[in-house]
């Protein structure tokens, strides 16, 4: 694989030192931004591994600057990307506002992509998987296609979609319709073509109810626009529920997982989270009390949490 180097905003993540980002290109071309933040000396022995980091749709790498620096002080390396159509990657719709892909098969490109700068950098084993929303629905094809992790650890997974004002079946229906009419390019109902944290207020914000790390994101898009993304295309809503419905068919696999949810999830579907960890050998589903979708944006108590268990359920994974 060739790298060049790309930006890294160290003033937006205000992550640990070492932090790097690279340009590099998925097996169809598309150009991705791929990051690494590298583990901090310990005194107790060399790093414990490595932590591959799925992010969520409309993120971007420097949004998790907080959780690499918890990672890193552990003695993690922490590897992470941009996906495809967000973030500083490759934005192949022709409005660059809209998240736009045509089928989810397309992101396992790109975790093909991160893994190959895995290899490349020598990054040590072993491996874990930390995910976030999109990034959960996106890991779970990844483990069942074989990603050579030894836990995986989720916090409010996309494996369900809340679909409010529509009953669920009737979203179903209707983005699959406008698709075949040849209409996905279009906004999906409900969704704004802007940054939602531009938009929407902090009062009744669906992300955190952390006012400090609510205005921390709005800065990330006044001062790097660039990163911003708005609402997704109908075509990327149809795939992700024609995705949705192939992974509820699979069993889980075989691997330590813990997932995270908050009582007051309001974007993803609960009830898909509980029947898949239900039916997880292995997985644990810890509940965060009044915590909205993004438990590492949320308030102190509940990130501290997070990177508690995230850490515990790493090192406790057999070697």
């Amino acid at each position: 694989m060739i790298f060049a180097p790309a930006p890294l905003y160290e003033d937006a993540a205000q992550g640990p030192a070492g932090g790097e980002a690279v340009w590099a290109d998925a097996p169809d071309g598309t150009r991705l931004r791929l990051a690494h933040w590298p583990a901090m000396e310990r005194a107790t022995g060399p790093a414990r591994g490595t932590v591959l980091l799925f992010t969520g749709r409309s993120e971007y790498v420097e949004k998790y600057g907080p959780t690499a620096r918890a990672l890193t002080e552990a003695g993690w390396h922490l590897a992470t990307l941009d996906w495809r159509g967000q973030g500083l990657a490759a934005r192949r719709h022709p409005d660059p506002m809209l998240g736009h892909v045509q089928d989810f098969a397309e992101y396992q490109q790109d975790v093909a992509c991160l893994m190959g700068f895995v290899r490349a950098r020598g990054l040590p084993e072993p491996l874990h998987l930390l995910s976030h929303s999109m990034g959960g629905c996106i890991a779970l094809r990844a483990l069942l296609d074989g990603l050579p992790v030894r836990s995986a650890a989720f916090s409010a997974p996309m494996w369900g979609i809340r679909v409010f004002p529509f009953p669920e079946p009737m979203a179903v229906s209707l983005a699959a319709t406008l698709h075949r009419k040849g209409q996905g390019l279009r906004l999906t109902p409900t969704t704004m073509r802007a940054s939602y944290v531009l938009q929407a207020g902090f009062r009744w914000n669906m992300l955190t109810r952390d006012r400090e790390m609510w205005h921390w994101m709005r800065q990330h898009m006044l001062a790097h626009p660039d990163l911003a993304l708005g609402g997704p295309s109908i075509t990327w809503l149809d795939a992700a529920f024609r995705e949705m419905r192939a992974l509820a068919q699979a069993k889980s696999p075989a691997l330590p997982a813990y997932t995270a949810l908050g009582t007051s999830e309001r974007i993803i579907c609960p009830r898909m989270v509980k029947r898949r960890m239900a039916d997880w050998p292995g997985g644990q589903l810890d509940l965060y009390p009044r915590s909205e979708h993004e438990v590492m944006m949320e308030v102190p108590i509940h990130r501290d949490r997070f990177h508690k268990a995230v850490l515990a359920l790493f090192a406790a994974s057999p070697p």
